[in-house]
């Protein structure tokens, strides 16, 4: 069925390395690899997941697909323009059509305004209404997220943070986009709050036909929500395909991994995991090690894994990973 649909987001070869300066001088003398040539797509209507371990580069990517980032290399289309290289108007041009959620409701929302003006704010940017136009549209996308429209007048830090990410939700549909990447946007909510904010992400999503990019630590959540899983490891994708395959039949060793540290639901079940313990630190994306980026910590590695990269390639329908002992 995905390969029917069309890709609304296209990533491929990206790359983001930033610069690591030293001295009185300031000269390079190294870059940071945190996304180190990665591809992907993004189907319309779907949620891609994209999952590892913190620091693995998976908010970068978040950003460098909406470039928040200036790329390194690479291309990023977004319907049918790449927008990996625009800059100015171009750019400014094609931000209606892809939004973020951010990670931290509190730190992203400016204390100093109203709730109205937050969510109006994009509006202001790049849209002309009046002033009643504009206070009818934050009452609709209020309504949507299921904050009450009396709210408007009131400031961040008089909600709840379930409250305050729905401000965030609401400020980024405010613009009708296509395309939102959700930056892990239940991390800092309390489980109770969690569920919610799940629920009316699906709920828009079902109304809207909005495509998401989903990035979390949360694997739990992501087999809930996501159509497709993405798993990162060191700047660098290791494997991808549909969430259940993913899910139930993982193959890359570090995908097995990450499963392998899933709580189970039944405690009396819990005991008959087989359990992967990794050891060993994550190395630096400032000196990834050769070949296999994994093979420093990985139990099945040989010889030709600290020499040569494995060749990312597809391994059933649909589900795509980079390992050299993948039959």
């Amino acid at each position: 069925m995905l390969d029917v649909k069309k890709p609304l987001v296209r990533v491929q070869g990206l790359k983001m390395h930033f610069p690591i300066y030293r001295g009185i001088l300031k000269r390079q003398v190294g870059e940071v690899k945190a996304v180190d040539g990665i591809s992907f797509d993004v189907f319309e209507g779907e949620t891609l997941g994209l999952v590892g371990e913190s620091g693995c580069g998976k908010s970068t990517v978040g950003r460098c697909v909406l470039r928040l980032y200036e790329v390194t290399a690479g291309s990023i289309e977004i319907g049918d323009t790449d927008i990996a290289h625009l800059s100015g108007q171009e750019l400014r041009a094609k931000r209606p059509e892809m939004q973020m959620i951010f990670q931290d409701p509190q730190a992203s929302l400016n204390p100093r305004m109203t709730v109205g003006s937050i969510i109006s704010e994009p509006l202001d940017e790049h849209m002309k209404m009046s002033k009643a136009e504009k206070r009818e549209k934050v009452g609709e996308l209020m309504d949507a997220v299921g904050l009450a429209r009396r709210f408007a007048d009131r400031y961040p830090h008089e909600f709840s943070g379930g409250q305050r990410q729905r401000i965030g939700i609401a400020r980024a549909l405010a613009l009708n986009p296509k395309f939102i990447v959700c930056d892990e946007p239940i991390a800092a909510l309390d489980v109770s709050i969690q569920a919610q904010v799940v629920n009316l992400l699906e709920d828009l999503q079902e109304k809207l036909g909005l495509t998401y990019l989903f990035i979390s630590h949360d694997l739990s959540m992501v087999r809930h929500l996501a159509t497709r899983v993405a798993v990162m490891y060191l700047g660098r994708l290791v494997e991808l395909g549909p969430a259940e395959t993913i899910y139930m039949t993982p193959k890359h060793p570090y995908t097995q991994a990450l499963l392998s540290a899933v709580p189970h639901p039944d405690p009396s079940q819990a005991g008959n995991i087989d359990r992967v313990i990794l050891e060993g630190d994550v190395p630096s994306p400032s000196n990834p090690p050769p070949g296999c980026t994994f093979s420093t910590r990985c139990p099945r590695a040989q010889a030709i894994c600290k020499q040569d990269s494995p060749e990312w390639r597809e391994i059933g329908e649909g589900h795509f990973a980079a390992c050299h002992f993948i039959e």
